[in-house]
């Protein structure tokens, strides 16, 4: 079954550009292969926003829309985007129903980072230039947008070394993309094309000086850029030397196809080489140009070398076709699709706990076995009891005693107690275990922290996720796991921030995890502060039944307040 993808490019549609041919040749080829694709663009050309306007107003039903007027982009610009064109976008993306939404050079200030830190379906994002990737600056947007990826992809190695350190993660290279039906071999002549720009001018003058002396070819010089370098052509060679613009695809493949030879410039576009390859040309390496000319002129004194050399290209080239970056890029979307869990149905008869009676649990809370807590487990278990709540978690930090004693003070009550345990991870933040029957050493992996809840039989759950304030894990880490967490913390009231829980909740329901809620509390006072209402259940097996239809309740209390008592508390113990 086909995918509803949606793919958002910070370039005018209306206007040549190497990241536009990748966005536009990767849809056609996802469309080939059964997914929906819709293009998001900006535009300077009148008939396309209107196009756009129209498109927006029916529904997503048009291959590429352009939402809005397009704006100068540059990494050291952070020019706003437009408040209409803002909200054309967020109508687009909650109107497509978008399985995925993937946006190309995210790191500039734009459509695609607007997109990707807004939309709430599955996301990509693809890096293309190490030089597009000083947005945003502040380290707040560089982690929201992290957080909100769900696939980092790169075309090069370098562009993905560099993406790393901005935004780290796992980085898989995809193929620049080429149309190797359009761009292919016809008639051969001896044409040698180089490609024009400013830093390589020596370049360009020792080619002039050779074709002096091959008076039976001829050169075509290309230039991609509307303002770029113009070489001054000797009169002796106009006859043999061709300026040609390059900025369309049939001008580049009018140009490639029939020549035989092509000599990029040494920071020239990658594309236009990949394209010259295509066409079955022998590259020259940008080199010194010495080192050029040479090359040169063994390859036009041997036209078997040539052919040869030629033939390589091309075959290099059919393994970057866009068919190829169509089956990487349905590969990647496939496993985001797969780690999202089932839909979480709500209906009365798919439930097999309908008739149990409905419960508020705390899922975290700390007792005196806690470094940072002062609170008896007996105390807890009774205050628990007196302020309603029907089911509690101890999760003390790095200590297992508390949750045992509160399960033994509350055997002989109505009062659920689940025995957890609050762990310190090396490097990755904290992982709770639920349903434990004993310690759990700190310290470990976040995986081997897992492995060892599992080890138990006991239950995942990931808090305060997304507390920039705290040790929490990375992105990557996140991401490596998803598929390991059983419960998902989206409430935890103790956090300085709404936003950090709003960002979980964002991430819960993009993978629909199952959600869960917690106070936190280390006083009295603050129990019962978030909290789940879920059905009674006996054992993991029930719990994770029950949070399936469960709600999440938020009773927050002055944070200020609640983390006075608890330094005074703190203070009471050390004085003791």
């Amino acid at each position: 079954m086909g995918l509803r993808i949606c793919f958002v490019t910070p370039f005018a549609w209306s206007q040549p550009h190497e990241v536009n041919a990748h966005v536009a040749g990767a849809a056609a080829a996802l469309r080939a292969l059964g997914h929906g694709v819709t293009v998001l663009a900006p535009s300077s050309r009148a008939r396309d926003l209107l196009a756009g306007r129209r498109a927006l107003q029916r529904g997503i039903d048009a291959e590429v829309i352009a939402i809005g007027p397009s704006i100068p982009l540059s990494r050291r610009t952070h020019m706003g985007v437009p408040v209409a064109v803002r909200a054309n976008l967020r109508l687009a993306l909650s109107s497509g129903r978008f399985d995925v939404v993937h946006g190309f050079e995210p790191g500039l200030p734009s459509l695609s980072y607007l997109a990707l830190t807004s939309t709430r379906a599955l996301t990509a994002a693809t890096f293309f230039s190490p030089e597009r990737l000083g947005y945003p600056a502040r380290r707040s947007r560089r982690d929201r947008l992290r957080i909100r990826i769900d696939a980092l992809l790169a075309t090069s190695e370098q562009t993905a070394q560099a993406a790393a350190d901005r935004f780290e993660g796992d980085y898989r290279l995809v193929p620049l993309g080429v149309d190797t039906t359009f761009f292919r071999p016809t008639t051969k002549r001896n044409v040698i094309v180089g490609e024009l720009e400013s830093a390589g001018r020596p370049v360009t003058r020792a080619l002039l000086n050779l074709i002096r002396e091959l008076p039976d070819w001829e050169l075509t010089l290309l230039h991609t850029k509307p303002l770029g370098f113009r070489p001054t052509i000797p009169r002796t060679v106009r006859g043999q030397v061709h300026v040609r613009s390059a900025r369309r695809m049939n001008q580049r493949a009018a140009a490639l196809s029939e020549a035989v030879i092509f000599v990029p410039a040494p920071i020239g576009e990658e594309r236009l080489q990949l394209e010259a390859g295509a066409c079955g040309l022998a590259i020259v390496p940008a080199e010194p140009p010495e080192a050029v000319v040479h090359e040169v002129a063994e390859l036009v004194a041997d036209e078997a070398v040539r052919a040869r050399v030629g033939a390589e290209e091309r075959a290099q080239a059919e393994h970057q076709s866009f068919g190829r970056v169509a089956t990487e890029l349905d590969a990647v979307y496939r496993r985001l699709v797969r780690k999202r869990r089932d839909r979480v149905t709500s209906k009365t008869e798919d439930d097999p706990l309908a008739d149990r009676d409905w419960l508020a649990v705390d899922l975290h809370m700390h007792t005196e076995w806690s470094h940072d807590c002062s609170t008896p487990a007996a105390d807890l278990v009774d205050h628990a009891e007196q302020i309603g709540l029907g089911g509690i978690a101890v999760t003390d930090h790095n200590a297992f005693g508390g949750a045992l004693e509160a399960v033994e003070r509350a055997r002989k009550r109505d009062l659920i107690v689940i025995p957890g345990e609050e762990i310190k991870t090396d490097s990755q933040g904290e992982v709770i275990g639920l349903f434990l029957t004993e310690e759990i050493p700190r310290g470990m992996s976040f995986s081997e922290t897992i492995e060892a809840i599992r080890e138990q039989g006991g239950l995942v759950y990931l808090p305060h996720p997304f507390d920039r304030l705290h040790a929490i894990p990375d992105p990557a880490t996140l991401h490596r796991h998803v598929a390991e967490i059983d419960v998902f913390e989206v409430f935890n009231a103790r956090l300085l921030r709404d936003s950090f829980n709003d960002e979980a909740l964002r991430f819960a329901q993009k993978y629909r995890l199952l959600q869960g809620a917690g106070s936190d509390a280390h006083v009295l006072q603050g129990v019962g502060t978030g909290a789940v209402r879920m059905r009674r259940f006996e054992g993991p097996e029930e719990f994770l039944l029950s949070l399936r239809t469960a709600e999440i309740l938020r009773r927050p209390k002055s944070l200020a307040y609640l983390q006075s008592l608890k330094w005074v508390a703190q203070v009471k113990e050390k004085v003791r």
